[in-house]
């Protein structure tokens, strides 16, 4: 971001204004203007890279053809297939020792 900043005048939600005040309170955030700079700046970053995505589907489309519902779901299917779950490791827990019986 620049170190130009300019003031504005918007109306929010309140419950986005709460939001914005529990992250300054919490120390998550400076000011309620810097965490709405921080939504603001990831909203414009997710909208460029959106804007790249159907750039990038338009280009192939224009030089394979239009993407069928039929290999949509045939990718959605390999994709499952080759997933690879990621979970966090299990706690081990410490048993006794079984005893046997006499």
């Amino acid at each position: 971001m620049t170190a130009r900043k300019e003031r504005v005048t918007v109306t929010v939600d309140r419950d986005l204004l709460d939001a914005a005040s529990q992250a300054v309170t919490s120390g998550r955030a400076s000011s309620i203007s810097t965490w709405i700079n921080a939504a603001m700046a990831e909203r414009a970053a997710k909208d460029r890279h959106l804007r790249a995505l159907a750039a990038a589907i338009a280009g192939y489309e224009a030089e394979f053809g239009t993407i069928t519902d039929a290999e949509m779901l045939a990718q959605q299917r390999e994709d499952r297939r080759t997933a690879i779950a990621v979970r966090a490791p299990r706690k081990r827990t410490v048993r006794a020792p079984r005893r046997r019986a006499a």
